[in-house]
Order: structure tokens, then sequence, then C-alpha cells
């Protein structure tokens, strides 16, 4: 077994829901953490999806803040992590460990 920690996605999010990653065939991804930035003058908010089970609604981040997670979430081939924001100037990070 080959254990790689990755970044999962890096990047702005979208103003509708997208599919920000989808754990490859024969593999199981554990998300560890996931960073969610704003980068505004203005509040914004975001959803997060594991495997289509909310683990974020409608969270806002303050204007120019961030808020981190430390989390152990499992997710097994071809499941998704799925997000959208109020803003695109929302940005998500999403690290964890791909087990294939």
């Amino acid at each position: 077994m080959a254990n790689t920690f990755t970044a999962l996605f890096r990047g702005a999010a979208s103003t509708s829901s997208a599919t920000l990653y989808t754990v490859p065939a024969a593999t199981k991804t554990l998300v560890t953490s996931i960073t969610v930035a704003n980068t505004a003058a203005a509040d914004a908010t975001f959803d997060l999806e594991l495997n289509s089970v909310a683990i974020a609604n409608d969270v806002t981040v303050a204007s120019n803040d961030s808020i981190t997670w430390e989390v152990k979430q499992v997710l097994d081939a071809t499941n998704t992590i799925t997000g959208l924001a109020s803003a695109t100037t929302v940005n998500f990070h999403i690290s964890g460990l791909e087990i294939s």
C-alpha cells in the first residue's frame, strides 16, 4: 500500500456547487484538514459536503479571515468532496492522505 499526503483541493470556490475532489479508484482518502479563507472586505458564506453529506452549511467566514478544521474523515473510492461559496473570493485548501 502506498500512502501519499497531498493537497486534495486548492483554489477559489465557485458560487454554484462543484466537485472539488474525487477519490481515485482502488484508493481510500483520509481528509485531515480544511482551511477556508475569505480574501474580500465583506463577510462570505460557504458549504462543504463529503460524499453528499453536509459538514458545513451556510458557514460565515469574516472578511479577510480564515477558518481551519483539523478533521479525520475517511472517503472510499469514487466518493467526492463538493463545495460552494457566496463569492469567488473564498478559497478552499483541503489536505489529506491517499491510501492505495
